[in-house]
């Protein structure tokens, strides 16, 4: 497994093998947003960049780990990219964001570098700004989701119910979804998004 984890931290391999896949892992988004409205993005866990190009009319930020992803993202595209490790920043920023996007990051973390992130995230949040995490699920059964859960780089899939409980702890929830993410009927990867404001 270590190889093919090494393969996907290469970014050429990353984007064929995310390809497939980006409406589908998107779609919970695209269904219950105006992304036309977004005025500024926050895209944390951004890979090479390939959300970006749905926030192509706001002030766009994405930020990885991974300075292969980000060198990759800036020469794709003309967006502002930047190398941050997320969970180790003191979340001592002044920007504010309308449109915080976690996509599939908070499963290689463990959960208190999950709850600090989400900590510091809602107060980069703009008064009328949401929160938008996609998250692989773990099934907790036999089936292929759970097997390719198991395979994942990410060594902390979660259930739902503990993903449930890790929204409603920082985040004033508006929309839970889970969903799934597939190939001709199969489902590959058992997923939720979550739609959430700072709370009160």
């Amino acid at each position: 497994m270590r190889l093919i984890h090494y393969f996907l931290e290469q970014t050429p391999v990353y984007r064929l093998w995310q390809a497939p896949f980006v409406t589908d892992k998107l779609a919970p988004i695209l269904r219950h947003n105006d992304l036309g409205g977004v005025r500024r993005v926050l895209d944390v866990g951004c890979g090479p960049g390939t959300n970006a190009p749905i926030f192509a009319q706001a002030d766009y930020l994405g930020v990885d780990i991974n300075p292969g992803y980000i060198e990759s993202a800036r020469k794709k595209y003309n967006r502002r990219f930047e190398v941050a490790d997320v969970a180790t920043q003191n979340g001592n920023s002044q920007e504010k964001f309308d449109f915080i996007l976690v996509n599939s990051f908070l499963h290689h973390v463990g959960d208190t570098d999950v709850h600090n992130i989400l900590t510091r995230l809602v107060t980069e949040l703009t008064s009328d700004g949401h929160l938008h995490i996609l998250e692989l699920v773990s099934p907790g059964d036999r089936s292929l989701a759970q097997l390719l859960a198991n395979w994942d780089r990410g060594k902390y899939p979660r259930s739902l119910e503990s993903w449930t409980n890790v929204f409603e702890r920082h985040l004033d929830v508006a929309v839970l979804e889970p969903y799934s993410v597939g190939l001709f009927s199969t489902t590959l990867w058992s997923m939720v998004y979550c739609k959430g404001r700072a709370k009160p």
